[in-house]
């Protein structure tokens, strides 16, 4: 995170970054609301998230030099072969700034997270 500042929704959020970070977050949040439609936006641990069954699905925070984005730990797994090239953790993985988002990729974390929360 940027800041230690709490917020009370995500558009607070968003509107507190620097201009470049909340590009890159415009887009994320753009991509995740195309690619989990019923899902709510919502502010989970001070962070923009969706949500869908009454679960998170993903989140994601601009830091200063990457955007988190938080799927859990399943689709680090998952999708490890994909991964190789971030920088990831048990539940999160790192995405520079410098490189586009994996667009592709995110979405298929976000399908694969709407199926483990629907119990499919």
């Amino acid at each position: 995170m940027l800041t230690t500042e709490k917020y009370a929704n995500v558009a607070e959020y968003m509107a507190g970054l620097p201009e470049m970070q909340q590009n890159v977050a415009q887009i994320m949040r753009d991509l995740l609301a195309d690619a989990a439609p019923d899902a709510k936006e919502v502010l989970s641990y001070n962070m923009p998230a969706i949500k869908q069954n009454g679960k998170v699905l993903v989140y994601f925070a601009a830091t200063q030099k990457h955007l988190g984005f938080y799927p859990t730990p399943a689709p680090i797994v998952a999708f490890e072969a994909q991964l190789k090239d971030f920088q990831t953790s048990k539940g999160t993985i790192q995405i520079p700034y410098d490189q586009p988002l994996p667009v592709k990729l995110i979405r298929e974390i976000v399908a694969f997270r709407v199926k483990e929360v629907s119990g499919e």
